[in-house]
């Protein structure tokens, strides 16, 4: 079993209410708008991290992510991309691909707007963990964690901080 912390749209804020959830996750999956890299810097020194970069991202965090990171957690298929959109309403960079090739778990930020749902005509469950960083209009910050046990995703708590200021 792999305990998942997934969180997006830190806007370079990182703090210890964060990384105490850092702490207690096997790994760490970032869905973009990391805006410094001292925010995947801080999360490295204590959990394995796999990360996206966001359309705020400077040149140094693109060279060190890509824009979409797919891989295998266990028997899971796992895509992570910043601009994604949601079923039914995905965006064009992956429209295609998407319905060509689901993923079992899709993950995207960008929106700041908490969601998960499933695509029941792909068959795959779609997250997004909102917005942990202070930059934007959400209210409160959120993440998202999660266990993945085989093929099973299981588990899942909405982490939400007090408001944002």
């Amino acid at each position: 079993m792999t305990k998942i912390l997934l969180l997006s749209d830190t806007h370079s804020y990182i703090d210890d209410d964060i990384l105490k959830y850092v702490k207690e996750a096997d790994e760490v999956w970032h869905a973009g708008d990391i805006g410094d890299i001292a925010v995947t810097d801080a999360i490295r020194k204590l959990k394995p991290l796999k990360a996206v970069y966001g359309n705020i991202d400077n040149t140094i965090i693109r060279s060190e992510f890509p824009e979409h990171n797919r891989f295998m957690c266990e028997d899971v298929d796992v895509w992570i991309t910043h601009i994604g959109g949601y079923p039914q309403a995905y965006d064009v960079r992956v429209r295609e691909t998407i319905k060509a090739n689901p993923p079992k778990l899709f993950i995207s930020g960008h929106s700041h707007i908490l969601k998960v749902m499933t695509d029941k005509k792909l068959n795959l469950l779609h997250m997004n963990p909102g917005a942990a960083g202070k930059h934007g209009f959400h209210k409160a910050r959120t993440m998202l964690r999660f266990t993945i046990d085989g093929a099973k995703i299981d588990n899942l708590e909405v982490i939400e901080f007090n408001k944002r200021y």
